[in-house]
C-alpha cells in the first residue's frame, strides 16, 4: 500500500491537467497549481470538461465525476504544495526550467513527499541535483491523454532510494491503476527512445518529398495495424514536444537517428506545433 493521500501538479498544460484528473479519480486530494491562478484555473476547467466527456463515454458515473472534480484546488504559488505527499512536475520540457523549479520545489515541499517529474526525455540525476533530497526525486512519466493511456514509466536516478522507487510503484500500479514499467536513467527511457526516431524518419519523408504525409500515416494504420499514424501522432504530442525530445536524445547518445530533421525546426520556428496550435502537418482549425 502506499501513503500517498494529497498529490500536488505543477503545470495545467494537457499533461498536467490529464495527471490531476487521473489521481481525483482515484480518490486523493489534488493541487494543481501554474504560474498565475487563472492559467490553473483553466487546467481545472480543462478537466471538468474532460470528466464530463468521459461520462458521456460511460467511463465514469455522474456522482464520480462531481466528486473527483470537489477533490482539485488549485493555486498560483508553489507554497499551496506544501502540504503534498506527492508532487508531480509537469511543466515544459525544458532542462533549466525543471531544474530551477526543482530547486524552488525543494524548498517548499515537505520532508517526506516525493519529487516526481513527468519528463519525457531529460535525465531525472540531473533533476535531482537541483535539491538536496535526490534520495526522492524519482521521473514519473505519463502517456498522452492521461486519462485513458494505461502506461506509466517509472525512471529511479541513481540516487533514488528503495523505499522512494516501492512508493511510487505501489502508487502507479495500486491507487492509479495504471501500468508502470521501470527503465533505466538514460535520456528517451524505453518508449522515446524508439518511438521519436520513427517520428523523426517519417518527418524527413516529408521533408524530403518521398511521400505526402496522408499517404504516409495511411501506409503506417493501413498496412502496419498501427492505430494513428506517425505524423498524425507526432502533431497529437506537440511538434515542439517531439523536436525537444529529440534534441535530448541526441545529446546523449550523439545518433543521426534522434537529430530533428530541419523540417520539423522549421514548422517549429513558425509556431506550427500540430493539435495545440491549430495547425501542424495537419489542419486542425475549425471548419
Amino acid at each position: 500500500m502506499t501513503s500517498i493521500k494529497h498529490v500536488g501538479v505543477v503545470g495545467a498544460g494537457q499533461m498536467g491537467r490529464g495527471i490531476a484528473e487521473v489521481c481525483a479519480r482515484a480518490g486523493l486530494h489534488v493541487t494543481l497549481c501554474d504560474v498565475s491562478e487563472d492559467r490553473a484555473r483553466a487546467g481545472l476547467v480543462g478537466v471538468a470538461d474532460s470528466l464530463l466527456k468521459a461520462e458521456r463515454r460511460g467511463s465514469v458515473t455522474s456522482g464520480d465525476r462531481a466528486h473527483a472534480l470537489t477533490r482539485i484546488s488549485v493555486g498560483a504559488d508553489l507554497s499551496s504544495l506544501a502540504g503534498a505527499d506527492l508532487v508531480v512536475e509537469a511543466a515544459v520540457e525544458d532542462e533549466h526550467a525543471k531544474t530551477e523549479l526543482f530547486r524552488q520545489l525543494d524548498k517548499v515541499a515537505g520532508p517526506g513527499a516525493v519529487l516526481a517529474t513527468n519528463t519525457s526525455s531529460i535525465p531525472i540525476a540531473r533533476i535531482a541535483a537541483a535539491t538536496g533530497r535526490p534520495e526522492s526525486v524519482i521521473g514519473l512519466h505519463f502517456f498522452n491523454p492521461v486519462p485513458v493511456m494505461p502506461l506509466v514509466e517509472v525512471i529511479p536516478s541513481l540516487h533514488t532510494s528503495q523505499a522512494t522507487r516501492q512508493r511510487v510503484r505501489a502508487f502507479a500500479d495500486e491507487v492509479l491503476g495504471k501500468q508502470a514499467i521501470v527503465t533505466q536513467d538514460r535520456a528517451g527511457f524505453v518508449v522515446n527512445s524508439l518511438l521519436i526516431p520513427y517520428l523523426l524518419a517519417a518527418v524527413r519523408m516529408v521533408g524530403s518529398g518521398a511521400a505526402t504525409a496522408e499517404d504516409i500515416d495511411t501506409g503506417m494504420t493501413a498496412g502496419c495495424a498501427h492505430p494513428m499514424g506517425p505524423l498524425h501522432l507526432a502533431d497529437l504530442i506537440g511538434l515542439d514536444t517531439v523536436a525537444a525530445i529529440g534534441e535530448a536524445l541526441y545529446e546523449e547518445y550523439r545518433e543521426p537517428l534522434y537529430a530533428p530533421p530541419p523540417l520539423l525546426r522549421r514548422m517549429v520556428e513558425s509556431g506550427l506545433l500540430g493539435r495545440k496550435s491549430g495547425q501542424g502537418f495537419f489542419d486542425y482549425q475549425p471548419a
